[in-house]
């Protein structure tokens, strides 16, 4: 880059961040490895590295119309149907204008994703700083390694094969930014590993069930390779901590998972994305929940319940469940999310999400 092309400090500083993190970082002197699981988990972790340059082929060549239109997400089915209402402000729309849409969407899923990447690679990295245990310490090393391999594969995916990417979604951003700036080292750990990791396993597992693009496929499938050890992580470390916190203590955590779930902003009316296809986002709203009851479709159900099934079990084995008289028990017992309770946790199941494992065993076959 000359000098005439170096970006300006105007532009330096639209896309810096600047966080105030109000967290002691903690050096320890006892190296001992007297944490069996985070051991044999740090050695897995070391095992399947991959190599976003050479474990994945660029040169495939992706169509982004055709990545859309092969199997319909259920955003897009919505859509379309909007289209059918008498009024509606989409109705002139035909083909063209509902395969851009669900590019549109998919850019906006996968822009997600490369910000709450970037988000987890500094709370891993806070967590290298603040856990006090060096097992977890040498751990959260090699998960801030991950997400910065992930970070970079979402990038180059979307710059390389989509297009322009989208701005961090303002409900991602606050989640984020909560778990940065927050002083206590265990809530990066509650709120990373085990709700944002628990909701990326189950967006990047309905994604991968909707496409036969064999790049996007391998990506995704690598990348849950990893945020499965991350959420076992979290469950194995928060697990003896939170052994040794009053009902008090407890009940702050149990509030926060409240928050981070069933109490936090719909995220599906994505209005960044109409704005893009420059519709009034108020104005479709109504439509789209019309066509929505019309097709007896929610496009956020395969996900929800993908979420909860992980995130239910991992925190019963936290003991966040029955803690203050079973609070959180009750409260997502009324929600109707207690039937999966006693699904498998993360940190049972990890290494079935392997698939660079599965990959090499198959390469050596």
């Amino acid at each position: 880059m000359s000098i005439a092309e170096a970006p300006s400090r105007t532009e330096m500083d639209e896309s810096i961040r600047h966080i105030t993190d109000h967290a002691e970082r903690i050096m320890t002197w006892n190296y001992d490895r007297d944490r069996a699981q985070l051991v044999t988990l740090y050695n897995k972790a070391m095992a399947s590295q991959w190599n976003s340059v050479t474990d994945l082929d660029w040169s495939i060549d992706v169509d982004p119309e055709r990545l859309v239109t092969e199997r319909p997400s259920g955003v897009q089915r919505i859509v379309a149907e909007a289209t059918t209402i008498p009024g509606s402000p989409i109705s002139s729309w035909g083909e063209k204008e509902l395969t851009q849409a669900g590019i549109e969407f998919l850019k906006a899923s996968l822009s997600q994703f490369m910000h709450g990447e970037q988000g987890a690679m500094m709370t891993a990295a806070k967590i290298v700083e603040t856990v006090p245990w060096i097992d977890a310490k040498y751990y959260a090393s090699t998960q801030t390694m991950d997400e910065a391999r992930h970070t970079e594969v979402f990038a180059k995916y979307l710059h390389e094969k989509l297009g322009e990417a989208y701005p961090m979604n303002p409900f991602l951003d606050a989640q984020i930014m909560a778990l940065l700036e927050d002083s206590r080292w265990d809530i990066a750990y509650l709120g990373m590993q085990i709700v944002i990791e628990s909701l990326a396993l189950a967006a990047f597992g309905d994604m991968l069930r909707r496409t036969e693009e064999p790049l996007l496929r391998k990506l995704l499938r690598y990348v849950m390779a990893d945020e499965a050890r991350h959420v076992a992580f979290g469950i194995i470390s928060l697990g003896e901590y939170y052994e040794h916190l009053s009902e008090a203590e407890l009940k702050e955590r149990q509030e926060f998972m409240l928050d981070n779930t069933l109490r936090s902003r719909s995220r599906s009316t994505t209005p960044e994305v109409w704005e893009r296809l420059g519709v009034d986002v108020e104005a479709v709203v109504p439509y789209l929940l019309e066509a929505a009851g019309n097709l007896e479709l929610s496009p956020q159900a395969s996900f929800q319940r993908g979420f909860f099934a992980k995130l239910v079990p991992n925190t019963r084995k936290l003991g966040l469940l029955d803690a203050n008289d079973g609070y959180l028990r009750k409260k997502w017992g009324e929600a109707g999310l207690m039937e999966f309770e006693f699904a498998d946790d993360t940190a049972t199941d990890y290494e079935q999400y392997d698939a660079v494992a599965q990959d090499r065993a198959a390469a050596d076959t």
